[in-house]
């Protein structure tokens, strides 16, 4: 059994009857009724995306998937192309069916990566819980600001934003938390 805690990109869970993979994080809200958790779903056998919100104590089933470990071997628009490590065997993924964690991978990288199945058709990666990336530009930091509180917005040299320490410099590399994007260090090589 899974908790609503428990749920991350790329997991995938029964709901109502349905079998559901997590493609983003949405939020937490907390009011009169408790926390809730909202998330973008996908429908593993009707394809279709929705936006879910579930309660903090909410318990449900886990789906089978199966895993192969594979390599991005390139991107060709929205559709990022794995390759298996032993078959060769190569595979096709939507930038929407990899959610938060298409802005995390590059070919460049030599990152392994669990491609997930549901029914011999690939539904989503898991990610090691910490990548490195380049900051591609940010706003120049300041000497002497080191109090690591103050955050500002960067960019990755894969596109996205993140929010990193006002000490990052364009051309650092830092190294990324997958599960929420949060900025955890400085890369240490």
């Amino acid at each position: 059994m899974l908790m609503t805690s428990q749920l991350k990109v790329g997991t995938a869970f029964m709901y109502e009857g349905n079998a559901l993979i997590v493609q983003k994080m949405l939020g937490q809200r907390s009011g009169r009724a408790g926390m809730v958790t909202s998330f973008r779903v996908k429908n593993l056998v009707t394809n279709s995306t929705m936006d879910l919100g579930i309660d903090a104590g909410e318990k449900f089933d886990e789906v089978d998937l199966e895993s192969h470990v594979t390599k991005l071997s390139y991107i060709d628009g929205d559709t990022f192309v794995f390759m298996d490590q032993d078959t060769y065997e190569q595979f096709e993924l939507a930038k929407e069916d990899l959610g938060d964690y298409a802005g995390y991978i590059t070919p460049d990288d030599d990152l392994e990566v669990n491609l997930t199945f549901y029914e011999g058709k690939p539904v989503g990666i898991d990610l090691p819980v910490r990548v490195t990336r380049t900051v591609t530009y940010c706003e120049p930091g300041v000497k002497g600001d080191t109090s690591g509180k103050s955050l500002k917005p960067a960019t990755l040299d894969t596109g996205i934003e993140v929010r990193v320490p006002l000490f990052i410099n364009t051309d650092d590399r830092i190294v990324i938390d997958t599960r929420d994007g949060s900025f955890l260090e400085r890369a240490k090589n």
